[in-house]
């Protein structure tokens, strides 16, 4: 029988990766609930269907604002569902820090509501797309690992952290099968240029220095970069390969996987990444004290992903194509970055 998945966040960037990624390497049907009040736009969800007008048969987008309990009569157009891919969520530290309250709040009420309808369906599986942040700052040389302490540093992290808690009590109490996920910085094509890489990009192409957080002695920070569509293919294997642990058969804590990137970067060396890939010289860059502008702000980020190597996944994209195919689609497609024009690197 074909799957049903219930995918929140459709519109959004990660969302819509993930979107694409089970169009076109399933047949099952997805059910998209939307405000676009967000980050959301109406058309990442068409562009993933864009080369293929017949994919629409198997998608429903359906106006629903997860900060609010899903009625009887929403969740009936949802029809039954086999999988939960819960993506949604506010996302950016900035913001996170000049509002917290009304960010944390849209997080919590948002996995609660999605929660509260999971245990009332009995999907077969519930997603759950955490991030390396709630483990805070990694020290150099070591990688966090599933089940480290949790230490949050601002208030985006703090939320994801909070969000993971509701999981583990709705996995317990309930018996909802969650397997949280806890994912790299994530890039790739219609990205917001919120974001660092094509926030970068942006700066590149107008000619600009790039702004690069740093620590106070001027040591830059790191990350493992993740093209979305490797975070949408792990998710599809778990799908696919993996069941989740109940408390019921007597596990102590639900599933939890890392997503990684296959090599540390530091920012200095992705923006000279960036400028390779769009055939720009890179200007001086704008190296800022993180401590002082950026409170919250975590230097080095680093997750261990052996345990889901371990079982069978290996990540179809690699870093420098991920780049490329990021920064070519980006040149095509300049208004995502706000700019006018194509530009021809």
């Amino acid at each position: 029988m074909t799957k049903h998945v219930l995918l929140t966040g459709a519109a959004g960037f990660v969302g819509s990766h993930v979107l694409r990624h089970l169009l076109t390497n399933t047949d099952w049907t997805i059910s998209a609930p939307v405000t676009f009040r967000h980050k959301g736009v109406p058309a990442r969800i068409a562009s993933a269907v864009a080369d293929h007008p017949e994919w629409w048969e198997r998608v429903d987008v359906v106006y629903c604002d997860l900060s609010a309990p899903i009625d009887p009569v929403t969740a009936a157009t949802f029809g039954r569902v086999d999988y939960v891919f819960n993506v949604a969520a506010e996302s950016h530290v900035d913001r996170s820090i000049e509002q917290p309250g009304p960010f944390v709040e849209n997080n919590v009420r948002l996995m609660t509501n999605v929660l509260d309808y999971a245990r009332q369906v009995r999907p077969e599986l519930v997603l759950q797309m955490s991030t390396d942040e709630v483990y805070g700052p990694a020290p150099d040389g070591y990688a966090h690992r599933e089940w480290d302490p949790i230490m949050p540093s601002n208030p985006y992290s703090a939320s994801k952290a909070a969000q993971e808690a509701i999981c583990f009590t709705y996995w317990r109490t309930y018996g909802v099968p969650v397997v949280v996920t806890n994912t790299m910085n994530i890039l790739g094509e219609a990205q917001d240029p919120e974001k660092f890489v094509p926030k970068t990009l942006r700066a590149l192409l107008r000619g600009e220095a790039p702004t690069v957080h740093v620590a106070p002695d001027g040591r830059p920070g790191s990350r493992f970069y993740l093209h979305a569509r490797n975070l949408a293919d792990a998710w599809l294997w778990l799908a696919r390969n993996h069941r989740p642990q109940q408390y019921a058969d007597g596990y102590d804590r639900p599933s939890r996987f890392h997503i990684v990137g296959e090599r540390e970067v530091t920012n200095i060396e992705m923006v000279h990444l960036l400028a390779s890939a769009a055939g720009l010289s890179v200007p001086e860059l704008n190296l800022v004290d993180f401590h002082s502008s950026r409170p919250g702000h975590d230097l080095r980020y680093a997750l261990d992903g052996g345990k889901l190597a371990a079982a069978g996944w290996t990540a179809p994209l690699a870093l420098e194509t991920s780049l490329k195919r990021t920064v070519d689609w980006t040149l095509r497609h300049p208004e995502w970055l706000g700019l006018d024009a194509a530009v021809n690197a």
